[in-house]
């Protein structure tokens, strides 16, 4: 009995993602948002290093997209200013 209704559970998640995923994306455009695993990504992108090499693969485009805002967030002593100043030198 749990096996359908967590069956039923999953496919309502699924169809709200997958209308919120489309909301969004005709909203902002097409690449707007991803969903980790697409091999969808546009090969296109200008990009701007961060200066770390795991940080650019993490991102998946190569390091941050130029004409876009981007916001760090952390803890503090985590590297935010480092970081961003960093990507200014680039």
């Amino acid at each position: 009995m749990s096996t359908k209704a967590n069956k039923a559970a999953n496919d309502e998640r699924s169809k709200a993602l997958s209308a919120a995923l489309s909301q969004i994306e005709k909203q902002f455009g097409k690449g707007s948002v991803m969903r980790y695993g697409d091999n969808e990504i546009q090969h296109d992108i200008k990009v701007v290093s961060t200066g770390s090499l795991g940080l650019d693969i993490a991102l998946g485009v190569g390091g941050l997209p130029r004409g876009r805002v981007i916001e760090v967030y952390g803890p503090e002593s985590s590297g935010k200013t480092t970081l961003t100043l960093q990507v200014i030198a680039e």
